[in-house]
């Protein structure tokens, strides 16, 4: 599975956004079932930056993200991400794809 999330620096933010994804980073890296990662920046626009992980599995990912230092220390940067779509599913050949269905209760 791999996930990216993009952020868009504010302008006239004290903060430092390379900063704050290198400690997120770090915090997913550290959990069961993270296979790599990196932080980037656009090249064309150097206010907008990237943080992507590959994860064994979905479950993997979400367990990640419940843990109580990322709740603590970067839940409060990953709601600034910016509002699409972040889980995608590695394409390699042969492989099968996720259908998406309805459930059935």
């Amino acid at each position: 599975m791999l996930v990216v999330n993009r952020f868009r620096a504010p302008a006239g933010d004290p903060r430092d956004l390379r900063a704050d994804l290198r400690v997120v980073h770090d915090l997913l890296a550290g959990s069961t079932g993270y296979v790599e990662g990196h932080v980037g920046r656009n090249l064309d626009d150097p206010d907008l930056w990237v943080l992507t992980t590959r994860w064994e599995s979905t479950g993997a990912y979400r367990r990640a993200l419940s843990t109580y230092d990322f709740k603590l220390h970067g839940l409060p940067l990953m709601i600034s991400a910016l509002d699409e779509p972040s889980a995608y599913e590695l394409v390699e050949p042969d492989s099968v794809l996720n259908v998406a269905e309805p459930r059935v209760t």
